[in-house]
């Protein structure tokens, strides 16, 4: 019998487990416009960023792409769009590609409004109705196997791939053995240990394009004269007890599970059903899981050892730690505590299952800390120079 859980039935046939009203400025002149009314509208979201204007090619295409995946999440209910009224990014254009899941969409711009006042009021308006409609929607129950799981590690320590990022595989596994998506990213952290998942790459070419895109990488440092050494691993990562790249990068693949990876996406690109799937995507923690929200991630499983406040637009982030002093210090922060693996207390498979049975209550509805303090970090990862 196919297992349950109690979400939000999306027109496209997308399963919801949050209820948002995401209000999207096409570009840094409309932030203090949308900041401005989800101030004015409990429970509304915005993702201010510094992008959609002086953009070209692929880097004002990334900058549409991030912007319409993440009205497409599926935990979003409703959208609203604001532009200025002269920027790269077609406010029309971005409405319509939204509109292609079925939710409402609205758009308007600040010039034709008359002004930052104007747009405001007017906006909070729009934005009241839209929230109206929404909390008119009720839970029902969805199928477990369409929940997509993202898993990242950021402030890494040796308890990371001693602890938290080995409990959150096991996690992993489990949801992939009810039939649901797991997407692991962070290029910059798998050099080193590439070849152990292209190993699991249930293709030749699907290994072959995890071997080009961190060479991709590679060449794109080289390029830029750059050392990825004093950056990766990180000085707090160093501190943490991690010496090396490939170090950090065994205790980073331990987080995604044993499953064979079925496929290699491009940052932001929509994650595909049933299985596990590599992005390609930055170390950098924002820039990262907003490229896995506009995927369509309903969820965030984030391994800590040194400890990070940072959550998520339109996904909750489910905070994991393998370092008991780190949770007692920031407990604030911290959702899920694993260090008892360390001490022999409880096994890889007990601590796996409590953060598999943390990622069931929060898709039930369980507020992650990150939520509950009102962390909505959002970045676009750049491609190119402003002109």
């Amino acid at each position: 019998m196919e297992r349950t859980i109690m979400g939000y039935e999306r027109p496209n046939g997308e399963i919801g487990i949050r209820n948002h009203l995401l209000i999207i400025p096409t570009v840094i002149c409309s932030n203090q416009v949308c900041s401005r009314i989800m101030q004015m509208v409990p429970g509304a979201v915005a993702i201010p960023h510094q992008h959609g204007c002086s953009q070209i090619g692929a880097d004002k295409d990334r900058t549409f792409e991030m912007l319409a995946g993440t009205g497409k999440n599926p935990n979003v209910g409703a959208v609203l769009i604001i532009s200025l009224g002269c920027e790269v990014v077609d406010p029309i254009a971005l409405a319509a590609d939204i509109r292609q899941t079925g939710k409402p969409v609205e758009v308007f711009d600040i010039q034709s409004v008359g002004g930052s006042v104007k747009a405001i009021s007017y906006g909070t308006e729009v934005a009241k109705r839209l929230m109206a409609d929404l909390e008119k929607q009720e839970k029902v129950p969805v199928p477990l196997n369409k929940l997509k799981v993202a898993v990242k590690c950021g402030g890494s320590d040796a308890t990371s791939g001693l602890a938290s990022n080995p409990a959150l595989g096991v996690a992993a596994d489990a949801l992939i053995g009810e039939g649901g998506s797991i997407v692991i990213g962070e290029t910059t952290e798998i050099i080193g240990a590439e070849h152990l998942l292209a190993e699991r790459c249930v293709t030749q070419e699907i290994s072959d394009k995890l071997y080009y895109i961190v060479d991709r990488f590679e060449k794109e440092v080289e390029r830029m004269g750059a050392d990825m050494r004093g950056g990766n691993p990180s000085p707090g990562n160093i501190a943490g007890g991690l010496s090396t790249i490939e170090e950090k990068s065994l205790g980073c693949i331990s987080k995604c599970g044993t499953a064979p990876i079925k496929g290699v996406i491009e940052y932001a690109e929509s994650i595909p059903d049933h299985g596990l799937y590599f992005m390609d995507s930055p170390g950098n923690d924002i820039e990262c899981v907003s490229g896995m929200a506009a995927g369509g991630a309903h969820i965030v499983c984030f391994t800590t050892g040194r400890g990070t406040p940072t959550g998520a637009a339109v996904v909750p982030v489910i905070k994991i730690t393998g370092n008991q002093m780190m949770f007692r210090r920031m407990e604030d922060n911290m959702d899920v505590d694993v260090s008892d693996m360390l001490d022999g207390s409880v096994s890889l498979g007990q601590a796996g299952e409590r953060i598999w049975q943390e990622i069931l209550d929060v898709a039930e509805g369980k507020w992650t800390k990150a939520e509950v303090l009102g962390h909505t970090e959002f970045s676009i990862n750049r491609i190119g120079p402003s002109l």
